[in-house]
């Protein structure tokens, strides 16, 4: 393979961790959990490669072992993801300008939106891993049947059904890649909507705001967020400038970003430290339908340092 001259079989498969990444993140959404995934898939490799052992397709290879690890992972994780505090959320991927991320981040496909990764928790681990990898990231059924170790006959089956539990709550664009100069219109949308939210024009919000627009946080019963989701635009539109205007009078900032492929902010506090990230979801007519905002601490963590801005008191 060009560029790999003088390689060891793993050093030469180090270019698949986007790939894997975005795989692990799929399944689990979680960025740490994903990063943990895709290193025991490469320590696995690494293993067999000293060993020895014959790897015709180092990709096949790596990505069957992340699969495969993801669904040991989410039957593990299921118990603890259902005594979390509140609403859950997936731990953003963001890039910005002034925090691009790693290349693997950076990479991860923009079909792993909030919206959907939360509508994949009603999937079991395995219709999440054969949905992830056929609807996300377009893999064959027979790649598709090799990396969940199912029949092709049995995946397609698991798909449907994955399919039908998702149907009620799914919308079809959900699953649509932003074209390029979607991205850009959904990015200037998004630098309008927040520069109203904090003007506090209530009106000219509620403009901007579908009629069934939803807003969900994610504090982990560590920071402030709702117990439970708002879909009352109106409620939505003073919850939004209500926030923000306590945000500007604290002295933060919110900066443009991408979050899971769609148009977002990073909340910085004075100190420049990590308050909260909210990610935008834009249908076709250029209204906001969702707001995802995530202020947990811990899933916060992967992003530097941060704040303290919003959390609540511990327990005592």
């Amino acid at each position: 393979m060009t560029g790999t001259a003088g390689m060891t079989g793993a050093e030469g498969a180090a270019g698949y961790r986007p790939l894997l990444f975005s795989i692990a993140y799929g399944m689990t959404g979680s960025v740490g959990d994903a990063e943990d995934l895709v290193q025991d898939a490469f320590l696995g490799f690494t293993r067999a490669d000293r060993a020895g052992t014959a790897i015709a397709d180092p990709r096949a290879y790596l990505t069957t072992a992340v699969t495969r690890l993801g669904i040991n992972h989410l039957t593990s994780a299921r118990v603890r993801r259902e005594a979390y505090v509140g609403e859950w959320l997936p731990e953003p991927v963001v890039t910005t300008a002034e925090r691009p991320g790693p290349a693997e981040h950076a990479e991860l496909a923009d079909t792993l939106s909030m919206a959907f990764l939360v509508l994949m928790e009603a999937l079991s681990p395995v219709e999440r891993a054969v949905f992830t990898l056929r609807e996300a990231f377009g893999y064959g059924y027979p790649e598709v049947a090799e990396m969940v170790g199912k029949s092709e006959a049995n995946c397609r089956q698991i798909l449907a059904r994955a399919r039908k539990r998702l149907a009620p709550a799914a919308r079809e664009d959900e699953a649509v890649a932003p074209a390029p100069a979607r991205r850009a219109e959904g990015e200037e949308l998004a630098r309008r909507f927040f520069e109203v939210a904090e003007g506090g024009d209530l009106d000219a919000l509620l403009g901007m705001l579908a009629p069934d627009v939803a807003f969900q946080g994610d504090g982990g019963g560590k920071a402030r967020a709702l117990a439970h989701s708002l879909t009352d635009p109106r409620r939505v539109a003073q919850l939004l400038v209500g926030g923000l205007r306590r945000v500007r009078r604290l002295g933060a900032r919110l900066v443009p970003a991408r979050v899971n492929g769609r148009p977002g902010a990073v909340v910085y506090d004075a100190e420049q430290r990590v308050a909260g990230v909210i990610e935008l979801d834009i249908d076709a007519d250029g209204a906001v339908r969702s707001v995802h905002s995530v202020s947990n601490p811990d899933k916060l963590a992967h992003l530097g340092p941060v704040s303290g801005l919003g959390l609540l008191p511990a327990p005592k």
